[in-house]
């Protein structure tokens, strides 16, 4: 298989999207980097994955800090000698209107998702460059990579910052064998989902039933949460393919919420 003695990085991987994406990629053969700034759950996650016979290493990482990205990252090809894949996933949500957002928590919002892309991307192609075999870069983004709503200023900006990202790297990083690509997931029911069903019910003056309905589920085709074996599934596609003929894209797993 194509993910047979790779190592992935995966971020924010101690539940969620992360987890899930970590637990396929160890099924598909990948020893795996469970980075998340929770370690006491990133050990469990790890220690499940090792009990069923994968590979796993629970780190401690906080995105935004550049030192503990790169100690991380050095730390895991110590023990498992490269890094093939990195899948930069940690992100969070804070939701309110424009005009009521703090600056704050804006800057939180970039710095989560942006710089800790950034500064994943740059620790780890160093060393997908210095091992002459290339390496897959999949980064989370949103169907909010492609479309605005209300009330997700930050998170839209930084989700569509995402794609732009992924081109630069998928241009820079063509040449030595490097590819990125996007995942732009639509509502995936997690509790980072759950705990805007109130907040978005309460701001759009709706009941959180109605916002489920008509604002997160509204525009799919069966009125469906995208679940975490589509993003994790998709994930592995882009972390296994094996040429550079995919490269530079997004690929929407929304049920049809957008389409392009």
């Amino acid at each position: 298989m194509p993910l047979n003695n790779k190592v992935a990085l995966v971020t924010g991987a101690a539940s969620g999207i992360g987890e899930q994406c970590a637990r396929k990629l160890a099924s598909l053969g990948a020893a795996v980097v469970i980075a998340d700034l929770n370690l006491e759950h990133a050990q469990k996650v790890a220690s499940s994955i090792v009990v069923t016979g994968g590979k796993a290493l629970a780190l401690a990482m906080d995105v935004t800090s550049e030192e503990a990205v790169n100690s991380g990252i050095e730390q895991a090809v110590k023990d498992f000698g490269s890094i093939d894949v990195l899948v930069s996933n940690a992100g969070i949500q804070i939701v309110a209107s424009i005009e009521e957002y703090a600056f704050s928590d804006w800057k939180k919002m970039l710095s989560i998702h942006l710089d800790g892309a950034f500064l994943t991307t740059k620790a780890a192609l160093k060393h997908m460059y210095a091992g002459g075999k290339g390496g897959s870069i999949v980064y989370m983004g949103s169907v909010h990579s492609h479309e605005a709503s209300k009330l997700k200023s930050a998170y839209v900006t930084a989700k569509h910052g995402l794609l732009g990202l992924a081109r630069v790297v998928a241009k820079e990083g063509g040449p030595r064998g490097v590819r990125a690509n996007v995942v732009c997931p639509g509502y995936v029911r997690t509790p980072l989902v759950d705990k805007q069903i109130p907040e978005q019910a309460r701001a759009l003056g709706l009941s959180e039933a109605e916002v489920v309905k008509n604002v997160m589920l509204k525009e799919t085709v069966d009125s469906e949460f995208t679940t975490l074996d589509d993003v994790a599934n998709t994930v592995a596609f882009l972390a296994g393919f094996e040429s550079s003929a995919l490269t530079g894209q997004s690929l929407i797993v929304s049920h049809g919420w957008v389409m392009q």
